[in-house]
């Protein structure tokens, strides 16, 4: 990570005080002192500041429940920021792995990691990503097999000039599926559908790779070390 983001997570400091201390030369990395917050410093460096020795805190990995009208944002907006929900400290430091919509509910994975969740967001990790869609229109059961077959072939969405990754349509009701992708381009589920000719009128996800949705709206609980671990076996 970069040098300053290593001071903050090491220190009390904030990043403008941690970039104070790099500039000033108060900080050294392998035994040379560096003025540059960008570098990157991993944990087997050894970072001393006025001699001692900095060491990083732990990652924080976490699950939550996304109620509907709240964002996928560390402030709030027109509609307020689900880190509200979150009782911990330096919230500041989180972010979001694979956003969601403001209207759309389900799982959400919170991290201070940023190779973790780029791994996760990354769509050649082919993470999956399982959605319930509440659709408007009945889909008529003579075309179920002809939509499932195109949802896994690719679909051509609006402004993209190639098809989307093959994906898994599982029909539930004629207005209700389960949708599985690997991918997230923007707003994509709805695109999907709308690219098919129907509009999506509820959006909830249910899974991200094999961590599943256990908890009720507005819940959040720290992952395990084997479901953290599970997103770097994709």
């Amino acid at each position: 990570m970069r040098l300053d983001k290593f001071v903050c997570k090491s220190t009390e400091l904030t990043r403008k005080e941690a970039i104070q201390c790099i500039h000033s030369g108060e900080l050294s990395v392998n035994g040379e002192v560096t003025m540059n917050e960008a570098v990157q410093v991993h944990e087997n460096n050894t970072v001393l500041l006025h001699g001692a020795r900095l060491k990083a805190r732990d990652f924080r990995y976490i699950l939550m429940h996304k109620p509907a009208g709240t964002v996928c944002s560390n402030i709030d907006e027109v509609y307020p920021s689900l880190f509200n929900y979150l009782e911990i400290d330096k919230v500041s430091e989180l972010h979001i792995a694979g956003r969601l919509d403001a209207d759309t509910t389900g799982l959400v994975l919170i991290t201070d990691d940023g190779r973790w969740s780029f791994h996760i967001t990354l769509p050649s990790s082919d993470c999956r990503k399982v959605y319930r869609v509440q659709l408007s229109q009945a889909i008529p059961a003579e075309r179920s097999s002809d939509l499932v077959t195109q949802f896994k072939q690719g679909l051509q969405l609006q402004g993209e000039l190639g098809l989307t990754r093959p994906s898994k349509l599982d029909i539930i009701t004629p207005k209700e599926v389960l949708l599985t992708i690997t991918e997230g381009k923007f707003h994509q589920v709805k695109r999907m559908f709308a690219a098919v000719g129907n509009r999506v009128v509820g959006l909830h996800r249910e899974q991200i790779g094999e961590v599943c949705l256990d908890l009720d709206v507005g819940q959040w609980r720290y992952l395990s070390k084997n479901e953290v671990e599970s997103f770097n076996n994709n």
